[in-house]
């Protein structure tokens, strides 16, 4: 399949001022630093200038039979999903007044309450990655590496689309919390997303059609450096096509959020994308070039190429991440891959149009709207069952920061117990991922976390006693 065409190059476009507070810490463990840290990947860009700090511009058991890696029983379904939620109340809380009082005291302790949340799991932000899943169907359908190539550089890009308004943290899973989304009937996709371990803190993604998988696991590091926040993604996002068998590659890029403790808060991208396809050798670099105030590039600027597999450029790629991709064939190369010629560019992905009122809900996009949607049958530790959550997308605030005081608190319990039992037991009382294994992928070398293929015969017989209790249910704690 070739490439879409159309008529014009996009022009970069200014980006709607958000709303919010990107989270520094929360009060379970050690944990806040990941994923506080994280959610400034999905801080707020100012529409101010970028001189003195302020913003630019305007993420059954082991032994029953496992499932077919090949082929999604297809299903039909008249189901229509939502498209809004409950509009977020207007209680703001200040950041500063609750740091100052917290000077002298353990960060790890002191619990932030749900105000900086969106009533979303990191689980379910991380399968919000795929959004633009289509592009990943064109990616599988093209007769070219090099084509897929430049599909999956739009979606690799794609994913930072909506951390130009959303500035309010998901909340941080729990050690055995899982999230199902099943798009099969509509999309032709299904994935199921598991918090496989707490310290470090990591998230496995498996996601699967009839001509694709898309998997990965998600961990970082940070660095506070006063003005700024700088986080560095682990781990890379793995896409192999089933017709073909190519097995493509890449990683996520640094993000730094800017003002973070005075000033309005902004977001910046900056590294680069590295793809490969590992069969041909075929490979492709997009970097994100970080925001200077004495450039004339347009901000949060996006630039790269797509190589064969003897390294020979094919095609050019530019954009913005917070809005579009376009690509052009290579015509001609002058000395180095540096010096190229193109033809017409052409788009390759935009960004969806925003919600009517998007502020009232958190920016969230339609595909958001449907994540924490209530659903039977999925597995009593999917992020639908989390009750702060839950009343926190009601609109119930206080109850929510009870509740998520007690859950947090109900881990730490849990923790405790299996260390102990673990000093006793040795490593057999380590605690194991339910539905994903660490392995060692035949094709890149690399260790990371795959799918077991079991969760969905499970969710079939409703067979869910491998699961921990982790949402408190009639006050019982699993401590296992």
């Amino acid at each position: 399949m070739d490439i879409e065409s159309t008529t014009n190059q996009a022009e970069s476009t200014g980006l709607p001022e958000g709303e919010g507070v990107i989270g520094i810490f929360d009060s379970d463990e050690d944990d806040e630093d990941f994923y506080d840290a994280m959610e400034t990947s999905h801080g707020h860009v100012d529409s101010s200038d970028g001189a003195n700090g302020n913003a630019p511009g305007t993420s059954a058991e082991d032994n029953l039979p496992q499932e077919s890696s090949t082929t999604l029983i297809p299903r039909t379904s008249s189901r229509k999903r939502r498209i809004r939620i409950p509009d977020k109340p207007n209680d703001k809380a200040n950041l500063w007044n609750i740091m100052k009082n917290c000077i002298g005291k353990e960060l790890s302790k002191i619990p932030m309450p749900v105000n900086f949340n969106e009533p979303i799991s990191f689980l379910q932000r991380l399968t919000e990655s795929m959004e633009y899943s289509d592009l990943l169907n064109r990616a599988a359908d093209c007769s070219t590496v090099e084509e897929s190539l430049a599909y999956l550089a739009a979606i690799a890009v794609s994913g930072y689309a909506t951390t130009s308004t959303r500035t309010s943290k998901p909340f941080n899973p729990l050690l055995g919390e899982t999230f199902e989304y099943d798009r099969t009937d509509d999309l032709g996709w299904r994935s199921i997303a598991e918090q496989v371990s707490h310290h470090p803190p990591i998230s496995a993604l498996h996601a699967e059609s009839d001509k694709w998988i898309y998997h990965h696991d998600f961990s970082m590091t940070s660095k506070f450096r006063g003005k700024y926040l700088q986080v560095f993604p682990i781990g890379n996002t793995h896409f192999i096509v089933k017709k073909t068998g190519h097995h493509y590659t890449w990683n996520k890029v640094c993000t730094t959020v800017h003002n973070i403790i005075v000033g309005k808060l902004w977001v910046d991208q900056s590294g680069e994308v590295n793809l490969k396809e590992h069969t041909t050798g075929a490979s492709a670099v997009v970097k994100f070039h970080p925001y200077s105030y004495f450039s004339r590039e347009p901000p949060r600027r996006v630039t790269g190429n797509v190589f064969s597999g003897e390294g020979d450029p094919k095609f050019s790629i530019s954009g913005t991440w917070d809005s579009h991709m376009d690509y052009a064939k290579v015509t001609a190369v002058r000395g180095n891959t540096d010096d190229i010629e193109t033809g017409k560019f052409s788009r390759l992905w935009s960004k969806h149009a925003p919600l009517a009122d998007a502020e009232k809900i958190y920016h969230f996009t339609e595909m958001a709207c449907t994540l924490n949607e209530p659903e039977e049958g999925v597995a009593p530790t999917d992020s639908r069952n989390r009750p702060d959550q839950r009343l926190m997308e009601q609109q119930n605030f206080p109850d929510a920061n009870t509740m998520k005081v007690r859950l947090e608190e109900a881990q730490r319990a849990r923790r405790k117990i299996r260390e102990a039992r673990i000093a006793q037991e040795g490593d057999s009382a380590r605690y194991v991922p339910k539905w994903f294994s660490k392995e060692l992928d035949e094709v890149t070398g690399e260790e990371c976390w795959k799918y077991k293929n079991e969760y969905w015969s499970c969710k079939t017989t409703q067979s869910w006693d491998r699961c921990p209790i982790i949402y408190l249910q009639d006050e019982e704690e699993d401590t296992t």
